[in-house]
């Protein structure tokens, strides 16, 4: 049951846990403007006063509206019971990855919890867990800040500039220096993604004109490749075709692989042979594909 609190009576410590993002939060404003705060702030009402979990954007239209009071739902008396429910609540329709990394993290740290007993409380696997805390681990601050303040894409850091720290040896520093490069500039995760590749595998020039401040140039530079295959024999234009459909394959997996449907004995058993097998082939697919990758980019 919802109940109406005064607004300073909120502790927002946890505010760092959020994701922002300025364009949901904009249109927000105009709606709780018109019709007030609709859905109640909710936390935990500890001895030592309301400590705020979910409701932060709703929290800052409130203020940037003069609103003393607002609407509040408790999910508890201690914070890692607070925490738990709001996790077992959203699940990942309202928190991010992200976000619930910093909570798993939360409960393991702060609040002592094994890795198995916030499995169990949250109705997830230990991998599920261990997943969001070795991915917060590899997380610079840096990195971390630009995330959490919605100035670069959750997907295009998961799935596009991961994926060059697993495969590429890129370092976490060198992906820090071109997600501040790119940060704030409203670009379209394709266009991140032309811009990455450029940057981390192409000419020196490219990279020191997105250090320099110069991505647009650099992403018409990235755009200006065809993408046709004309004058391509047959045999190339089978090659292309084939090296198109595993990248896309590629990253369909990476999408894919942390899905809880994922859940049955017969799936496990059967992917982890796959896998095996594709982990073996690894090793000398790798260099190939860097042999490939030097030679045509000298021809």
């Amino acid at each position: 049951m919802s109940e109406i609190v005064e607004r300073s009576s909120l502790d927002t410590r946890y505010e760092s846990h959020r994701m922002r993002d300025a364009d949901r939060e904009s249109r927000l404003l105009a709606s709780i403007a018109q019709r007030g705060i609709e859905e109640p702030l909710s936390g935990v009402d500890t001895p030592a006063g309301r400590l705020l979990l979910n409701g932060f954007k709703r929290y800052r239209c409130a203020q940037k509206l003069g609103m003393e009071l607002v609407p509040y739902l408790s999910l508890g008396d201690q914070e890692a019971t607070g925490i738990v429910n709001l996790m077992r609540v959203s699940q990942d329709k309202d928190l991010s990855i992200l976000e619930q990394a910093k909570f798993v993290v939360e409960l393991l740290s702060i609040h002592e919890m094994s890795v198995a007993d916030v499995a169990e409380s949250v109705s997830r696997s230990k991998a599920w867990v261990s997943m969001r805390r070795s991915l917060l681990a590899e997380l610079s601050d840096g990195i971390e800040r630009i995330l959490f303040r919605g100035a670069f894409p959750v997907y295009s850091y998961m799935y596009t500039l991961r994926t060059f720290m697993r495969m590429n040896s890129v370092t976490p520093r060198e992906i820090e220096r071109f997600m501040t490069a790119v940060a704030g500039k409203r670009l379209s995760v394709r266009e991140i993604e032309l811009l990455a590749h450029g940057y981390f595998r192409g000419p020196a020039s490219l990279r020191e004109a997105v250090d320099s401040g110069k991505w647009r140039w650099s992403l018409d530079q990235m755009q200006q490749v065809p993408h046709n295959s004309e004058g391509c024999s047959e045999f190339e234009q089978g090659l292309l075709k084939d090296l198109q459909s595993l990248q896309r394959s590629m990253q369909r997996v990476m999408t894919k692989c942390d899905d809880q449907r994922l859940s049955s004995r017969a799936f496990h058993a059967q992917a982890n042979l796959l896998t095996g097998g594709l982990l073996s082939q690894f090793p000398p697919f790798c260099e190939r594909m860097k042999e490939f990758y030097d030679r045509s980019g000298h021809t």
